[in-house]
């Protein structure tokens, strides 16, 4: 990456090539705009320089994340799902905490825990319901309706301070929660501020 890092030390110690790593995986996941209209393909016009930036306001505290552009994507029953699509550089960033964070929060998981994580996939997921419906006559199936839009975020940032102890990465993850959210008719939503911080403190 570009740059110059200057005399002045960061507060945050975030390793330049974890930005890289998180941009290339951003990048093998391509995925739409976001509400900046910039593209991956954008975005690489000026690679060095876009992730020397981004790595400069995480290290320096000062990232904030852009508005997340919603859209609704058809289900199969007829209704739609609300779709969340940050910016490039609010998905990299993303990225980083999340490379950073992972390994760690691995081991709380259930092995029979499948979605979003590394090394698991939906047809592991499908075998071993194949294999329990070898010796169970029933299956259970549920599903939380909203569960995204509803989730307290004062309980899961009391969850995420529990299990990550870099203030930095903690912060961030509150900011992402705050983003406002920009609807598909232009208007701008902003998020309600957590209310009980004794939650998270």
């Amino acid at each position: 990456m570009g740059g110059t890092l200057g005399s002045r030390q960061k507060p945050f110690t975030i390793p330049k090539h974890i930005v890289f790593e998180a941009y290339n995986r951003v990048k093998a996941n391509e995925g739409a705009a976001g509400v900046d209209g910039q593209s991956l393909r954008d975005f690489d016009k000026n690679l060095a320089n876009n992730l020397y930036k981004l790595w400069n306001r995480l290290s320096s505290g000062s990232y904030h994340p852009s508005a997340v552009r919603r859209v609704h994507i058809g289900k199969s029953d007829g209704g739609s799902r609300p779709l969340g699509i940050p910016a490039v550089a609010d998905r990299i960033a993303q990225m980083v905490v999340k490379l950073l964070i992972e390994p760690d929060l691995e081991r709380h998981f259930h092995p029979d825990s499948y979605g979003y994580r590394p090394g698991k996939s939906a047809h592991q997921a499908l075998l071993k319901v194949k294999e329990r419906c070898d010796r169970r006559g029933w299956v259970l199936d549920m599903d939380i309706k909203g569960f995204f839009e509803e989730i307290d975020h004062g309980l899961l940032l009391r969850a995420v301070r529990k299990h990550v102890k870099e203030s930095w990465q903690i912060l961030y993850t509150e900011r992402w929660l705050r983003a406002p959210v920009r609807q598909e008719d232009g208007h701008l939503e902003e998020k309600e501020y957590i209310k009980n911080l004794s939650l998270i403190t």
